[in-house]
């Protein structure tokens, strides 16, 4: 058995578990990219925290701009 066939305790070699990470993280990155873009999207669309009138202001703005893109 060679150096570089020294397994751990989890099965993999050095280059393996190295490779793993590298491929896991570029995923973990992509994902929490697509999520933090869907949260502002969602953030946009209907705001967490809404104004001092509540939703009823921002469904009114909704409308006004609506209409006008619409005439």
């Amino acid at each position: 058995m060679a150096n570089e066939e020294l397994f751990s305790p989890s099965g993999l070699t050095d280059r393996q578990a190295q490779e793993f990470h590298k491929f896991f993280m570029t995923g973990f990155t992509v994902f929490t990219l697509i999520a933090v873009v869907a949260h502002i999207l969602v953030w946009m669309w209907r705001p967490w925290v809404p104004g001092k009138n509540g939703y009823t202001t921002l469904l009114d703005i909704s409308q006004t701009i609506s209409q006008t893109f619409l005439t």
